[in-house]
């Protein structure tokens, strides 16, 4: 008797340490939380919220796009900091930190205001695919193709590209109290513009950020990746500062 209640609990203790198998959404979501810890560790400024937000749409991306680098905008921070972060995600490395501007009617040194319109001379939120390259008026640049519906669709028609600027610099921004602002381009600094464009380019994942809520509940790529997302909630989504 004392022999079989001491296997049956042998049995029972054995099948507590035996390893759960995890699902395969719950080790999804226990990658991705694992990515967004090691990617904070390398990218302390960067808001762990926004990371996630990232990442889950750069995993509907690659559902369909093969990539694995990533660069992050957040544009609830002020212009005088740097607010670009490009990340390797495969190699789990950070790979530039740079000042990147906002459209001239987005806002100051904070930028407030998004549009996908045509003329407004402002930002425009959600995923973009970088494509290829040329050298224009604003010299060496890579067009970027708007993936996130009405809230960034038009950013060809628009010439939104990623280029060099001068006004994008710490002396602009210390002698102006902001750097300067764009026609709606995120540009950055000359001197990085060439290396970062040629490391992101030809199908890379970029990602603008700004707590706007009818983007985070309106975007399909924070959502199923076919429908809207309607379950951002206010914890999901850090606010501006």
């Amino acid at each position: 008797m004392r022999r079989t209640v001491f296997l049956s609990f042998c049995g029972l203790f054995a099948s507590l340490l035996a390893p759960v198998a995890l699902t395969p959404a719950r080790a999804a979501t226990a990658n991705t939380d694992d990515l967004v810890h090691t990617l904070s560790l390398a990218a302390p400024a960067a808001n762990p919220k926004v990371l996630a937000l990232a990442i889950r749409a750069l995993r509907c991306v690659q559902r369909t796009t093969p990539t694995h680098i990533l660069s992050v905008i957040d544009y609830s921070q002020p212009s005088t900091v740097p607010r670009l972060w490009v990340f390797d995600v495969k190699q789990r490395q950070l790979l530039f930190r740079e000042l990147v501007a906002h459209g001239r009617n987005s806002g100051e040194n904070l930028a407030t205001k998004f549009s996908n319109a045509p003329g407004s001379l402002e930002s425009s939120l959600g995923t973009f695919i970088t494509e290829d390259t040329y050298s224009g008026h604003n010299g060496y640049s890579l067009r970027l193709k708007g993936i996130d519906g009405d809230f960034n669709d038009n950013a060809q028609s628009r010439a939104i590209v990623i280029h060099g600027a001068s006004y994008v610099s710490p002396a602009f921004a210390k002698s102006q109290g902001r750097i300067g602002r764009s026609f709606g381009c995120p540009a950055v600094r000359k001197g990085v513009a060439r290396k970062l464009i040629d490391t992101i380019r030809d199908h890379s994942v970029v990602f603008a950020y700004y707590p706007n809520q009818r983007w985070l509940q309106g975007s399909r790529l924070l959502g199923n990746c076919t429908e809207n997302s309607a379950q951002i909630s206010a914890n999901d989504a850090p606010q501006a500062p």
